[in-house]
């Protein structure tokens, strides 16, 4: 068998966009980054990682180089995710991806209505995540419920449904979904006694 080598592969320069290229023709030599765009401008400067990478123009202000960052964090658009069903499933994609923080999904479930399963008896459906989390499935808009299979359901407040809670269970929020995520139920009854206050 006789060796074969090859000759190292020409890096590949994604193509960047109009508004790069004129602001690297007035710095040449300058490195310019792309962020990812869900990342809020208002929240300032963007953290690292998202950040999906940088161009750096020549003396001549061309594009001539390409650089990923090893840090970067998709966003869920940049994944390829569905997009939201709802303000819930919003906040969960972007807690999911750290665009987001789990605040967020708590503040978006306490004036939420949610579709839990039901078994013959009424009861809820429990099952368990992948982690062995004990919890109840719940979605919080019809198509993550279509997305789960016809199954019987009904629907309930988002009070209504930390109290169909078996001791030790979470909340499973949409399992059919982009992304799956299990609620911690304190966080969830101090909101939901907050805005009782409130009201």
């Amino acid at each position: 068998m006789s060796d074969m080598s090859t000759a190292p592969a020409t890096p590949v320069v994604p193509e960047p966009p109009d508004d790069i290229r004129d602001a690297a023709r007035q710095a040449p030599d300058h490195w310019f980054g792309m962020v990812d765009p869900a990342w809020d401008e208002a929240g300032g400067p963007p953290p690292d990682w998202a950040v999906i990478g940088r161009w750096r123009s020549d003396a001549a202000g061309e594009i001539v180089e390409w650089q990923e960052n090893d840090t970067y964090r998709p966003s869920p658009a940049a994944l390829g995710w569905a997009p939201p069903t709802d303000p819930a499933d919003h906040a969960v994609q972007r807690a999911a991806t750290g665009y987001g923080r789990p605040e967020d999904v708590v503040r978006a479930l306490v004036d939420s209505e949610l579709a839990v399963h039901v078994r013959p008896d009424g009861e809820v459906v429990t099952a368990v995540t992948p982690e062995g989390t004990a919890v109840v499935p719940a979605f919080t808009a019809q198509p993550q419920v279509d997305a789960a299979g016809r199954l019987a359901y009904r629907v309930v407040t988002c009070q209504e449904a930390v109290g169909l809670l078996p001791p030790g269970h979470q909340l499973y929020l949409n399992p059919a979904g982009a992304v799956a995520l299990a609620v911690e139920t304190q966080p969830l009854l101090e909101a939901l006694a907050e805005a009782g206050d409130r009201a």
